[in-house]
């Protein structure tokens, strides 16, 4: 298998909404939209994607739309994480059956496993289905840091190939690269983190921002340019000032990308940060 094609910027896509439900138009133009302005890979029904509130119907069903827009151009990694082991197994045997060319599998949620139960969590989910598995390590929101010496672990274990790694520490990051195989894939799950993840070894980047600057973040990532970087840090910063994705959905309905409308417990931005937004947008030349 050629892990290398699960390097770049690829984007963790946002999912647009209608009154009745998934709005299909909107979310094959996006995707279309994405792969004209570059990007190398695509994440449906990640956190982005506000999975937690589609239902399992609509989860598969926007992985399943991903795969036909996107017709073997870029790979698309699908969300495919849960608490519950057998719903993840669940996610991933159709992820595998779409299409997907891998899984994003975030570490459970809420119920706080041990070191063991995450990394029998994992060998669930490899022994079922025989996918490529990307680790989504992202204690912000599960309350489970997977630290370096379990990662190694996990990285011994067949088709887990790599990590989506938002913990924050570049110090923790460099520790994954010494500690687990030369071809394991370390990606930044932070835009404000990729030129430094890039220069520990990392391949790429899983981009919130790339929703509305797909070719400038995959730009950076293949160049490591600093002014590039410079310039996009305050929008970042902008598109976080608020819960991910509040801001960037929000952002890509004043592009007039796709309908802004989110679903609760996602709400509208505070009038005071969706000023602060729109100003770093108008900064970056993306609205008038």
């Amino acid at each position: 298998m050629d892990r290398t094609r699960f390097s770049g910027a690829i984007t963790a896509l946002v999912t647009p909404f209608t009154a009745k439900g998934i709005d299909e138009a909107a979310y094959t133009k996006l995707v279309e939209w994405q792969i004209k302005e570059g990007i190398n890979g695509l994440v449906p029904c990640g956190t982005t994607g506000e999975s937690p509130t589609l239902t399992p119907q609509e989860h598969n069903r926007v992985v399943e739309l991903c795969v036909k827009a996107a017709k073997g151009r870029v790979p698309v990694i699908a969300g495919a994480g849960s608490n519950s082991t057998a719903e993840a197994i669940a996610y991933t045997e159709h992820a595998a059956h779409a299409g997907a060319d891998a899984v994003l599998v975030v570490t459970p949620y809420y119920n706080k496993p041990t070191n063991k139960g995450i990394y029998l969590h994992y060998k669930a989910i490899s022994e079922a289905v025989d996918i490529p598995i990307i680790l989504y390590n992202i204690a912000g929101r599960t309350a489970r840091n997977i630290e370096p010496d379990l990662m190694a672990k996990l990285a011994g274990i067949k088709n887990i190939i790599g990590v989506k790694e938002a913990s924050g520490s570049l110090e923790q990051m460099k520790k994954i690269r010494e500690l687990c195989p030369k071809d394991f894939l370390l990606i930044s799950g932070d835009d404000a983190l990729t030129l430094p993840v890039l220069q520990l070894g990392g391949v790429g980047v899983i981009s919130v921002a790339s929703n509305i600057v797909p070719r400038d973040v995959a730009e950076l990532v293949k160049t490591r340019s600093e002014a590039l970087n410079k310039k996009l840090l305050p929008l970042i910063e902008a598109l976080f000032i608020e819960t991910n994705p509040i801001p960037v959905k929000t952002a890509a309905g004043l592009m007039g990308l796709c309908n802004p409308a989110m679903r609760l417990p996602m709400c509208e931005m505070e009038e005071a940060n969706l000023a602060r937004l729109k100003a770093a947008l108008k900064q970056y030349g993306l609205l008038k």
